[in-house]
Protein backbone atom coordinates (compact mmCIF):
# COMPACT_ATOMS: atom_id res chain seq x y z
CA UNK A 1 0.00 0.00 0.00
CA UNK A 2 1.77 3.61 -1.43
CA UNK A 3 -0.03 6.39 0.50
CA UNK A 4 0.05 10.06 -0.24
CA UNK A 5 0.08 12.67 -3.08
CA UNK A 6 -1.57 16.30 -3.65
CA UNK A 7 1.27 17.73 -5.99
CA UNK A 8 3.56 15.84 -8.37
CA UNK A 9 6.40 16.01 -6.33
CA UNK A 10 4.38 13.42 -4.18
CA UNK A 11 2.45 11.69 -6.96
CA UNK A 12 5.16 11.22 -9.35
CA UNK A 13 7.60 9.23 -7.28
CA UNK A 14 4.67 7.03 -5.50
CA UNK A 15 3.77 5.72 -9.31
CA UNK A 16 7.58 5.03 -10.39
CA UNK A 17 7.94 2.90 -6.94
CA UNK A 18 4.59 1.38 -7.53
CA UNK A 19 5.07 0.45 -11.12
CA UNK A 20 8.69 -0.69 -10.15
CA UNK A 21 7.30 -3.16 -7.59
CA UNK A 22 4.33 -4.21 -9.94
CA UNK A 23 5.67 -4.95 -12.72
CA UNK A 24 9.04 -6.14 -11.75
CA UNK A 25 8.46 -7.88 -8.61
CA UNK A 26 4.99 -8.95 -8.86
CA UNK A 27 3.24 -7.12 -6.44
CA UNK A 28 -0.55 -6.27 -6.07
CA UNK A 29 -0.38 -3.01 -5.03
CA UNK A 30 -3.02 0.13 -3.96
CA UNK A 31 -3.26 3.47 -3.34
CA UNK A 32 -4.41 5.96 -0.88
CA UNK A 33 -4.84 9.48 -1.63
CA UNK A 34 -7.10 12.05 -1.54
CA UNK A 35 -9.69 13.80 -4.39
CA UNK A 36 -8.13 17.01 -4.53
CA UNK A 37 -4.89 15.99 -5.23
CA UNK A 38 -3.34 14.85 -9.00
CA UNK A 39 -2.87 11.45 -7.74
CA UNK A 40 -7.42 11.02 -8.32
CA UNK A 41 -6.16 11.46 -11.90
CA UNK A 42 -2.90 9.94 -12.67
CA UNK A 43 -3.13 6.99 -10.11
CA UNK A 44 -6.32 5.25 -12.02
CA UNK A 45 -4.41 6.15 -15.36
CA UNK A 46 -1.59 4.11 -14.43
CA UNK A 47 -3.58 0.98 -13.29
CA UNK A 48 -3.37 0.97 -9.54
CA UNK A 49 -6.60 1.15 -7.23
CA UNK A 50 -7.24 4.35 -5.54
CA UNK A 51 -8.67 4.51 -2.40
CA UNK A 52 -9.57 8.04 -1.08
CA UNK A 53 -9.47 9.27 2.39
CA UNK A 54 -10.23 12.48 3.68
CA UNK A 55 -7.16 14.56 4.50
CA UNK A 56 -5.85 18.66 4.33
CA UNK A 57 -2.67 20.81 4.76
CA UNK A 58 -1.84 21.96 8.93
CA UNK A 59 0.94 24.22 7.29
CA UNK A 60 0.43 27.80 5.47
CA UNK A 61 -3.41 27.65 5.71
CA UNK A 62 -5.63 29.70 6.90
CA UNK A 63 -7.32 29.11 11.09
CA UNK A 64 -10.04 27.55 9.34
CA UNK A 65 -8.52 24.74 7.38
CA UNK A 66 -6.19 24.04 10.08
CA UNK A 67 -9.27 23.68 12.18
CA UNK A 68 -11.07 21.41 9.65
CA UNK A 69 -8.00 19.11 9.00
CA UNK A 70 -7.72 18.14 13.07
CA UNK A 71 -11.29 17.50 12.51
CA UNK A 72 -10.63 15.19 9.21
CA UNK A 73 -7.52 14.08 10.64
CA UNK A 74 -9.30 11.03 12.94
CA UNK A 75 -11.69 10.08 10.73
CA UNK A 76 -8.62 9.89 7.71
CA UNK A 77 -6.88 7.60 10.17
CA UNK A 78 -10.06 5.13 11.66
CA UNK A 79 -10.78 5.07 7.48
CA UNK A 80 -7.33 3.75 6.95
CA UNK A 81 -7.14 1.18 9.49
CA UNK A 82 -10.15 -0.28 8.06
CA UNK A 83 -8.38 -0.29 4.53
CA UNK A 84 -4.82 -1.91 5.88
CA UNK A 85 -6.99 -4.39 7.31
CA UNK A 86 -8.66 -4.69 4.51
CA UNK A 87 -5.98 -4.63 2.20
CA UNK A 88 -3.64 -6.38 4.78
CA UNK A 89 -0.21 -5.56 2.97
CA UNK A 90 2.82 -6.73 4.00
CA UNK A 91 4.26 -2.76 3.77
CA UNK A 92 2.85 0.70 3.98
CA UNK A 93 4.96 3.20 1.84
CA UNK A 94 4.18 6.77 2.75
CA UNK A 95 5.11 9.27 0.16
CA UNK A 96 4.11 12.30 1.52
CA UNK A 97 1.79 14.85 0.81
CA UNK A 98 -2.14 14.84 2.46
CA UNK A 99 -3.09 11.27 2.36
CA UNK A 100 0.52 9.62 3.40
CA UNK A 101 -0.10 11.53 7.23
CA UNK A 102 -3.35 9.33 8.49
CA UNK A 103 -2.46 6.20 6.11
CA UNK A 104 1.14 6.39 7.92
CA UNK A 105 -0.07 6.97 11.38
CA UNK A 106 -2.97 3.97 11.10
CA UNK A 107 0.22 1.35 9.65
CA UNK A 108 2.23 2.41 12.93
CA UNK A 109 -1.16 2.11 15.15
CA UNK A 110 -1.29 -1.51 13.23
CA UNK A 111 1.97 -2.58 14.03
CA UNK A 112 2.92 -2.55 9.76
CA UNK A 113 6.53 -2.43 8.32
CA UNK A 114 6.12 1.15 7.42
CA UNK A 115 8.49 3.17 4.86
CA UNK A 116 9.34 6.91 4.65
CA UNK A 117 10.15 8.63 1.31
CA UNK A 118 11.45 11.57 1.80
CA UNK A 119 12.98 13.53 -1.08
CA UNK A 120 13.50 16.98 1.03
CA UNK A 121 16.71 17.90 2.87
CA UNK A 122 13.90 18.57 6.08
CA UNK A 123 10.99 15.95 6.71
CA UNK A 124 7.49 17.85 7.16
CA UNK A 125 5.83 17.64 9.81
CA UNK A 126 4.10 13.88 9.46
CA UNK A 127 7.07 12.20 8.63
CA UNK A 128 9.15 14.13 11.97
CA UNK A 129 6.68 12.90 14.06
CA UNK A 130 6.68 9.74 13.18
CA UNK A 131 10.58 9.58 11.77
CA UNK A 132 11.39 7.26 15.14
CA UNK A 133 8.02 5.31 14.79
CA UNK A 134 8.15 4.11 11.00
CA UNK A 135 10.19 0.79 10.51
CA UNK A 136 12.61 2.75 7.81
CA UNK A 137 13.28 5.14 5.78
CA UNK A 138 14.84 6.04 1.73
CA UNK A 139 15.84 9.94 2.11
CA UNK A 140 18.03 11.91 -0.75
CA UNK A 141 20.13 13.80 1.13
CA UNK A 142 22.74 12.97 4.13
CA UNK A 143 21.40 15.90 6.37
CA UNK A 144 17.97 14.26 6.62
CA UNK A 145 19.17 11.01 7.75
CA UNK A 146 18.96 11.72 11.60
CA UNK A 147 15.48 12.58 11.26
CA UNK A 148 14.73 8.61 10.56
CA UNK A 149 15.34 5.69 12.44
CA UNK A 150 16.97 2.80 9.82
CA UNK A 151 18.03 5.84 7.09
CA UNK A 152 19.04 4.83 3.46
CA UNK A 153 20.25 7.68 1.73
CA UNK A 154 18.89 6.05 -1.48
CA UNK A 155 17.98 9.28 -3.66
CA UNK A 156 14.72 10.56 -6.04
CA UNK A 157 13.60 8.18 -8.47
CA UNK A 158 14.67 10.18 -11.88
CA UNK A 159 14.12 8.52 -15.80
CA UNK A 160 17.58 7.14 -16.49
CA UNK A 161 17.64 8.85 -19.34
CA UNK A 162 17.96 12.17 -17.88
CA UNK A 163 21.44 10.54 -15.62
CA UNK A 164 22.57 10.02 -20.07
CA UNK A 165 22.27 13.32 -20.38
CA UNK A 166 26.08 14.86 -21.73
CA UNK A 167 27.96 17.85 -20.27
CA UNK A 168 27.34 21.26 -22.40
CA UNK A 169 30.21 21.93 -24.43
CA UNK A 170 32.57 24.67 -23.90
CA UNK A 171 32.82 27.71 -26.81
CA UNK A 172 30.87 29.65 -28.34
CA UNK A 173 26.98 28.72 -29.17
CA UNK A 174 23.76 29.85 -28.95
CA UNK A 175 22.66 30.06 -25.39
CA UNK A 176 19.39 27.88 -23.77
CA UNK A 177 17.47 29.14 -20.83
CA UNK A 178 15.47 26.65 -20.10
CA UNK A 179 12.39 27.71 -17.04
CA UNK A 180 10.44 25.37 -15.27
CA UNK A 181 8.68 25.05 -12.08
CA UNK A 182 6.33 22.03 -11.74
CA UNK A 183 3.02 21.14 -13.40
CA UNK A 184 1.52 24.72 -12.09
CA UNK A 185 4.49 26.82 -12.99
CA UNK A 186 5.52 29.84 -11.00
CA UNK A 187 3.50 33.29 -10.74
CA UNK A 188 6.99 34.66 -9.71
CA UNK A 189 8.64 33.32 -13.27
CA UNK A 190 5.63 34.05 -15.16
CA UNK A 191 5.44 37.94 -13.87
CA UNK A 192 9.00 38.86 -14.04
CA UNK A 193 11.11 36.62 -17.00
CA UNK A 194 8.92 38.62 -19.86
CA UNK A 195 10.02 42.29 -17.91
CA UNK A 196 13.73 41.40 -18.84
CA UNK A 197 13.51 39.30 -21.63
CA UNK A 198 14.85 41.69 -23.99
CA UNK A 199 17.59 42.40 -22.19
CA UNK A 200 18.76 38.93 -21.78
CA UNK A 201 18.35 39.17 -25.72
CA UNK A 202 20.70 42.11 -25.77
CA UNK A 203 23.11 40.69 -23.17
CA UNK A 204 23.52 37.18 -24.56
CA UNK A 205 23.78 36.79 -28.80
CA UNK A 206 21.52 34.11 -29.34
CA UNK A 207 20.07 33.27 -26.73
CA UNK A 208 16.79 30.95 -26.47
CA UNK A 209 14.60 30.85 -23.32
CA UNK A 210 11.80 27.98 -23.12
CA UNK A 211 9.41 28.79 -20.31
CA UNK A 212 6.54 26.13 -18.64
CA UNK A 213 3.98 28.49 -17.21
CA UNK A 214 1.87 26.31 -15.77
CA UNK A 215 -1.35 26.22 -18.24
CA UNK A 216 -3.26 28.42 -15.90
CA UNK A 217 -1.01 31.42 -16.77
CA UNK A 218 0.11 29.95 -20.28
CA UNK A 219 -1.78 33.08 -22.33
CA UNK A 220 -0.89 36.19 -19.81
CA UNK A 221 2.60 34.62 -19.72
CA UNK A 222 2.85 34.63 -23.40
CA UNK A 223 1.43 38.08 -24.12
CA UNK A 224 3.88 39.47 -21.36
CA UNK A 225 6.55 38.59 -23.47
CA UNK A 226 5.44 39.49 -26.83
CA UNK A 227 4.80 43.35 -25.02
CA UNK A 228 7.91 43.87 -23.44
CA UNK A 229 9.84 41.93 -26.09
CA UNK A 230 8.04 43.73 -28.98
CA UNK A 231 8.72 47.25 -27.44
CA UNK A 232 12.40 46.56 -26.31
CA UNK A 233 14.03 43.98 -27.94
CA UNK A 234 16.77 45.15 -30.57
CA UNK A 235 16.31 44.34 -34.07
CA UNK A 236 18.53 41.29 -35.58
CA UNK A 237 17.26 38.99 -33.25
CA UNK A 238 15.77 35.44 -34.95
CA UNK A 239 11.69 35.37 -34.73
CA UNK A 240 11.15 33.05 -31.52
CA UNK A 241 14.08 33.91 -28.71
CA UNK A 242 11.34 32.25 -27.03
CA UNK A 243 8.90 29.47 -26.14
CA UNK A 244 6.23 29.46 -23.65
CA UNK A 245 4.13 26.42 -23.02
CA UNK A 246 1.90 24.96 -20.05
CA UNK A 247 3.99 21.66 -19.77
CA UNK A 248 7.53 20.83 -21.22
CA UNK A 249 6.65 16.76 -22.11
CA UNK A 250 10.05 16.11 -22.89
CA UNK A 251 12.31 16.86 -20.20
CA UNK A 252 15.43 14.80 -20.89
CA UNK A 253 15.80 16.87 -24.14
CA UNK A 254 14.86 20.02 -22.60
CA UNK A 255 18.00 19.17 -19.98
CA UNK A 256 20.11 17.95 -22.70
CA UNK A 257 19.59 21.69 -24.61
CA UNK A 258 19.72 23.94 -21.77
CA UNK A 259 22.97 25.94 -20.24
CA UNK A 260 21.11 27.05 -17.34
CA UNK A 261 18.08 26.24 -15.10
CA UNK A 262 15.92 28.40 -13.60
CA UNK A 263 13.69 26.43 -11.14
CA UNK A 264 12.05 25.81 -7.45
CA UNK A 265 13.70 23.87 -5.55
CA UNK A 266 11.50 21.06 -4.81
CA UNK A 267 12.01 17.58 -6.36
CA UNK A 268 13.07 19.36 -9.45
CA UNK A 269 16.19 19.67 -7.63
CA UNK A 270 16.82 15.77 -8.60
CA UNK A 271 16.35 16.00 -12.09
CA UNK A 272 18.74 18.91 -12.14
CA UNK A 273 21.51 16.90 -10.39
CA UNK A 274 20.79 13.77 -12.91
CA UNK A 275 21.17 15.88 -15.69
CA UNK A 276 24.62 17.64 -14.50
CA UNK A 277 23.00 21.58 -15.08
CA UNK A 278 24.09 24.59 -13.52
CA UNK A 279 20.89 26.36 -12.16
CA UNK A 280 19.68 29.26 -10.05
CA UNK A 281 16.93 28.05 -7.56
CA UNK A 282 14.05 30.35 -6.44
CA UNK A 283 12.72 28.30 -3.75
CA UNK A 284 8.57 28.64 -3.39
CA UNK A 285 8.58 30.83 -0.05
CA UNK A 286 5.13 29.24 0.51
CA UNK A 287 6.46 25.36 0.98
CA UNK A 288 5.60 23.54 3.54
CA UNK A 289 8.32 23.88 6.85
CA UNK A 290 10.60 26.09 4.11
CA UNK A 291 11.70 22.82 2.62
CA UNK A 292 12.76 24.68 -0.61
CA UNK A 293 14.80 26.84 0.81
CA UNK A 294 16.75 24.28 2.20
CA UNK A 295 17.39 22.14 -0.57
CA UNK A 296 18.56 24.87 -2.45
CA UNK A 297 20.75 25.23 0.10
CA UNK A 298 21.95 21.51 0.17
CA UNK A 299 23.57 22.84 -3.68
CA UNK A 300 24.55 25.96 -3.02
CA UNK A 301 27.07 24.60 -0.09
CA UNK A 302 28.70 21.81 -2.64
CA UNK A 303 28.51 25.06 -5.05
CA UNK A 304 26.41 23.16 -7.62
CA UNK A 305 23.69 26.02 -8.14
CA UNK A 306 23.00 29.50 -7.13
CA UNK A 307 19.85 30.67 -5.31
CA UNK A 308 17.32 33.76 -5.00
CA UNK A 309 14.94 34.16 -2.34
CA UNK A 310 11.49 34.70 -3.74
CA UNK A 311 11.33 38.18 -1.21
CA UNK A 312 14.50 39.60 -3.00
CA UNK A 313 12.99 38.73 -6.50
CA UNK A 314 12.48 42.03 -8.61
CA UNK A 315 13.60 42.51 -12.27
CA UNK A 316 16.75 43.89 -11.81
CA UNK A 317 17.72 41.22 -9.26
CA UNK A 318 16.66 38.43 -11.70
CA UNK A 319 18.33 39.98 -14.51
CA UNK A 320 21.57 40.94 -12.40
CA UNK A 321 22.05 36.82 -11.04
CA UNK A 322 20.74 35.65 -14.74
CA UNK A 323 23.44 37.97 -16.43
CA UNK A 324 26.38 36.75 -14.04
CA UNK A 325 25.73 32.79 -14.89
CA UNK A 326 25.14 33.63 -18.80
CA UNK A 327 28.92 35.65 -19.30
CA UNK A 328 30.40 32.96 -16.79
CA UNK A 329 30.60 29.68 -18.86
CA UNK A 330 33.89 28.28 -16.08
CA UNK A 331 31.73 28.95 -13.38
CA UNK A 332 28.74 27.50 -15.23
CA UNK A 333 30.81 24.57 -16.25
CA UNK A 334 31.88 24.32 -12.51
CA UNK A 335 28.50 24.51 -11.01
CA UNK A 336 27.30 21.33 -13.42
CA UNK A 337 30.02 19.18 -12.91
CA UNK A 338 29.46 19.88 -8.62
CA UNK A 339 25.20 19.03 -9.92
CA UNK A 340 26.38 15.73 -11.17
CA UNK A 341 28.28 14.60 -8.09
CA UNK A 342 25.61 15.00 -6.11
CA UNK A 343 22.99 12.57 -8.54
CA UNK A 344 22.11 9.42 -7.66
CA UNK A 345 21.25 6.89 -10.26
CA UNK A 346 19.14 3.68 -9.29
CA UNK A 347 17.27 5.25 -6.60
CA UNK A 348 14.18 3.24 -7.53
CA UNK A 349 16.21 0.02 -7.47
CA UNK A 350 17.70 0.71 -3.98
CA UNK A 351 13.88 1.56 -2.68
CA UNK A 352 12.13 -0.88 -3.85
CA UNK A 353 15.09 -3.25 -2.61
CA UNK A 354 13.55 -1.63 0.87
CA UNK A 355 10.67 -2.59 0.16
CA UNK A 356 10.87 -6.09 -0.58
CA UNK A 357 13.17 -6.59 2.63
CA UNK A 358 10.67 -5.11 4.77
CA UNK A 359 8.12 -6.92 3.08
CA UNK A 360 9.83 -10.34 3.40
CA UNK A 361 10.69 -9.95 7.16
CA UNK A 362 6.99 -9.31 7.37
CA UNK A 363 6.45 -12.64 5.25
CA UNK A 364 8.69 -14.69 7.75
Amino acid sequence: MIAGGGTGGHVVPALAIGRELRDRHGADVRMIGTARGIEAKLVPEAGFPLELVRSGQLKNVSLMTRLRTMFDLPLGVLHCVSLIREFKPQIVVGVGGYASGPAMIAAVLLRKPTLVYEPNAVPGLTNRVLGKRVSAAAVNFEQTVHYFRNAEVTGVPVRPEIFEIPARPMGERNLRLLVTAGSNGALVFNETLPKIAALLFASSYGLTIIHQSGPRQLDETRAAYMHYCAAFMPQGFGPDPFQVEAFLTDMPAQYAAADLVLARAGSTVAEICAAGRASLLVPFAGAADDHQRKNAEVLVAAGAAEMLLQSDVTPESLLAALKDLFTDEPRRQEMAARAKALAKPGALDRISGMVLKLAEKKKG
